[in-house]
């Protein structure tokens, strides 16, 4: 059985339901931006503004989810800097149980029918070669977009948390959460970090009524002059006992200070006590851009899977 509509809420909960199952069997065959906090931290931050250009089917048998496509069509983006860009591509992310490896093909074929006249990009696991074969024979290639030293293919990275080292801060710094610093705090170490970027007050709140956040487990780092220099939201899941790091940035004018590594240690800490016996975090893997995966591995991360990023032009014109 399937389906196709605007995404909702309830449509996420059950694609997390899918990447926790997929994740216990087979954790490399799960896509880059279809990991349960990923999900949660896209809806969350990206559905109030953006729902209306975002397309879902679902696949179900025997009524458990099998399979979705969550299509992203061309939308204009506003910053954070005031400026606008225009995003006339589709990108689609995925995910389809390998019990059921045979559906890539449907997921195709509804993306294709889904944004047929635009260039479409698609995020496969570079270990599934079953899908990458079938999305070849479909028309899709590498994106060269992707290729090169500052290319923007993404690994996977993880380690387990046995042994966590202490954090240590510089003097005058501390540890805070998002429940204890309050909502505008939270939003404004995410713009420092990472600006120009779309986040607002109106995302946040939706990143809070996601399924898994916990503002005990979103955390600050707090400066002496009260700048929260440094943040990391994680996302534990219970099921597979397993925490996830989505998004990690610290303030340009507080980096080199250790900040990033404290903010990691601390929190692998603190999903240790939780529960979690593995923590994993993303990063752009090209060979030019070495800052964020120096950062993880320096405290334990290594290299687990990476995307795959593909392309098919579009027919417009």
């Amino acid at each position: 059985m399937a389906n196709s509509e605007l995404v909702t809420a309830a449509d996420v909960r059950l694609m997390q339901g899918l990447a926790q199952r997929v994740t216990a069997t087979r954790p490399d065959l799960v896509n880059g931006d279809a990991t349960f906090g990923e999900l949660a931290w896209s809806w969350g931050r990206g559905h109030a503004r953006n729902g209306a250009s975002w397309r879902r089917r679902l696949w179900f048998s025997g009524g458990d989810l099998v399979a979705w496509g969550w299509a992203r069509l061309p939308r204009r983006v506003r910053l954070s800097d005031g400026s606008v860009k225009d995003v006339t591509g589709a990108c689609l992310v995925y995910q389809v149980h390998p019990d059921h490896a045979g559906l890539v093909d449907e997921v195709i074929d509804w993306y294709d029918g889904t944004a047929a006249d635009v260039e479409r990009t698609v995020l496969a696991s570079a270990a599934d070669g079953f899908a990458l074969e079938r999305w070849a024979a479909h028309g899709y290639g590498t994106d060269p977009a992707s290729l090169g030293d500052t290319g923007d293919w993404t690994q996977l990275n993880v380690r387990d948390l046995d042994d966590v080292e202490r954090p240590a801060l510089p003097a005058g710094y501390r540890f805070r959460t998002a429940d204890e610093a309050g909502p505008e705090a939270a939003v404004q170490a995410h713009l420092d970090a990472w600006a120009p970027s779309t986040y607002t007050a109106e995302d946040y709140q939706g990143v809070r009524r996601t399924t898994g956040y916990r503002g005990d487990l979103h955390l600050l780092v707090e400066a002496p002059d009260g700048t929260m220099a440094s943040s990391a939201i994680m996302w534990l899941d219970g099921v597979n006992g397993t925490v996830e790091f989505e998004p990690v940035g610290t303030h340009p004018g507080y980096r080199r200070l250790g900040l990033g590594r404290a903010v990691l240690l601390h929190g692998m800490r603190l999903a240790r006590a939780a529960g979690a016996r593995q923590a994993t975090v993303a990063c752009l893997g090209a060979p030019g851009h070495p800052q964020a995966r120096g950062l993880y591995y320096g405290v334990g991360f290594r290299a687990f899977t990476r995307d795959a990023p593909l392309i098919r032009a579009g027919t417009a014109g």
